[in-house]
């Protein structure tokens, strides 16, 4: 800021007002100190800033993967709900793991977010005693959890694949397996099993026909293996339910493979509505979720709490229910 005021010719607390919003300079002062600014390709300490403000200009958002659509879409929504707001995103990928998010909350709240972002309602202790010590707005997304932090943008996942069980068994289908993970750390994964199994067992069909296989998320090939793996084990199934629709091409490729008719000899449905589930032949019934609209709607949230917090106004806890639908398709 010194060189740009000695080359601007002014003193640094000028260029400090000149370059602070709503600045109290003239527009010819403010133009030199923009050349010069321009000339030095000085970028503004906002640190120094955020001690004095408490404004670091950023909030943190943290999500599972950063190749899957559905992911990439919810942070395109929130990038766009705070455009016009000054504050930037900070992204943070998990991988699925609870302590990678722990360690990433401690990382990003030593960069003091004006809010934080989460996917799903499971945390580590210490990572939810960090999160509410910062003092700072949160939205848990993706999930309904049974302790929220805070506000929570989601919807639940047992029940979107609970439904999907039903419009299965509505379309006759009454051996219905189950195709997901080796582990729970996908917890949203883990809930959709849980549905399948609560779906089931209300329908009173026969049970236990869940193969789990690899660690979440399953990939296409991986899907491709399970169907094999479902079919040897209960030769009847006649509908495989899997996690997602990237493991459900998976399976559907692999029928190709071996001549398996889908929907003729089984029928495939996934979770997500990504885009490869409506470019395949067949086309893949799924559950659709509207990905961009949950991040949008959470950076909404995220900002109207960031505001009143600047003020020191309390905003309610607020839970704010996204819609989700089977959609169906060729392959049921």
């Amino acid at each position: 800021m010194a060189d740009v005021a000695r080359l601007a010719g002014v003193s640094t607390m000028t260029v400090s007002r000149a370059l602070k919003k709503g600045g109290s300079v003239s527009e010819k002062t403010r133009r030199k100190i923009m050349d010069a600014v321009d000339q030095l390709g000085y970028v503004l300490d906002q640190m120094a800033g955020t001690l004095s403000s408490k404004r670091s200009g950023f909030i943190a958002a943290l999500v599972p993967s950063i190749n899957n659509s559905n992911f990439a879409d919810a942070a395109r929504g929130i990038t766009e709900a705070i455009a016009d707001s000054g504050l930037q995103l900070l992204l943070g990928f998990t991988d699925y793991q609870i302590q990678k998010e722990e360690s990433l909350v401690e990382s990003m709240l030593t960069r003091r977010p004006e809010g934080i972002v989460l996917t799903g309602g499971r945390h580590t202790d210490r990572a939810r005693r960090l999160i509410e010590s910062a003092g700072i707005p949160v939205v848990e997304t993706w999930d309904i959890p049974d302790n929220p932090i805070e506000h929570v943008v989601g919807f639940s996942n047992a029940a979107a694949t609970n439904a999907l069980v039903h419009h299965l068994y509505g379309l006759g289908y009454r051996n219905i397996g189950f195709v997901g993970g080796t582990s729970n750390r996908d917890t949203r994964g883990a809930d959709r099993r849980l549905g399948y199994v609560q779906a089931i067992e209300q329908l009173n069909l026969p049970r236990g026909r869940i193969i789990s296989f690899g660690n979440p998320p399953i990939s296409m090939e991986q899907g491709g293996e399970a169907i094999v793996h479902l079919m040897t084990q209960w030769p009847d199934v006649d509908a495989a339910v899997c996690v997602s629709d990237l493991s459900a091409f998976g399976a559907l490729m692999e029928c190709h493979r071996r001549n398996w008719a889908v929907p003729g000899r089984i029928a495939i449905a996934g979770f997500g509505d990504f885009e490869v589930s409506r470019c395949s032949f067949p086309r893949i019934t799924t559950v659709a979720v509207e990905a961009y609209a949950i991040g949008r709607a959470a950076g909404e949230l995220l900002l109207r709490a960031i505001e009143s917090n600047r003020i020191g106004r309390y905003v309610p806890t607020e839970l704010m229910l996204m819609p989700y639908k089977v959609i169906q398709r060729e392959t049921t």
